[in-house]
């Protein structure tokens, strides 16, 4: 009796571990920025980081990515992940990442200098305010319309040959807004 006594005290035991480690905190990336890799040429590196912009090295281990509509598993090590694509000229990035709390996504614009990529933040409230000012300016200036016109088209040509899409365009703004009025 004394044994089957152990043996269900063990196993109440490896169940409460069990348990415990089944609802434990998890790691969760919430914010990330791009930066230049300095290990790879004309590549980028993705940094896990808190609201604050400081690196979060507690970040270890394979998370999920899209990375403009191709996902990619990307292995994070004390907080960094590189991402292995080498990037041909200035464009755009739309990255987003999804975890139990939802999804996050941001878009940069990556300049390709010669020696080196610098990636720049884009708003999402720059990037709806821009067509929303010019279509206005047109609207409110009869003799300025022309000129809107041709300046929208030049916003929509650039966004689109550096590789951001109307799709791409809206989403930014949706997840934006979303992310605006949620608690």
């Amino acid at each position: 009796m004394n044994k089957l006594i152990k043996v269900a005290l063990v196993a109440v035991v490896m169940c409460l571990i069990c348990f415990t480690a089944a609802f434990a905190d998890g790691i969760l990336i919430k914010n990330f920025v791009v930066k230049d890799n300095p290990f790879g040429t004309n590549e980028v590196a993705i940094v896990a980081t808190d609201t604050a912009g400081v690196i979060q090295e507690n970040v270890n281990g394979d998370f999920l990515f899209t990375v403009n509509g191709f996902q990619e598993t990307l292995k994070f090590e004390h907080g960094t992940a590189f991402y292995h694509h080498k990037i041909a000229k200035s464009s755009f990035m739309l990255i987003k990442h999804e975890n139990e709390i939802g999804s996050h996504s941001t878009l940069f614009y990556v300049y390709k200098s010669d020696a080196k990529l610098i990636p720049i933040h884009i708003n999402w409230i720059v990037l709806f305010a821009i067509p929303v000012i010019l279509v206005l300016l047109g609207y409110m200036f009869k003799r300025f319309i022309i000129i809107a016109a041709i300046l929208l088209c030049l916003f929509v040509y650039f966004n689109h040959s550096n590789g951001l899409s109307i799709p791409s365009f809206f989403e930014t703004v949706i997840d934006g807004l979303k992310h605006m009025f949620a608690p």
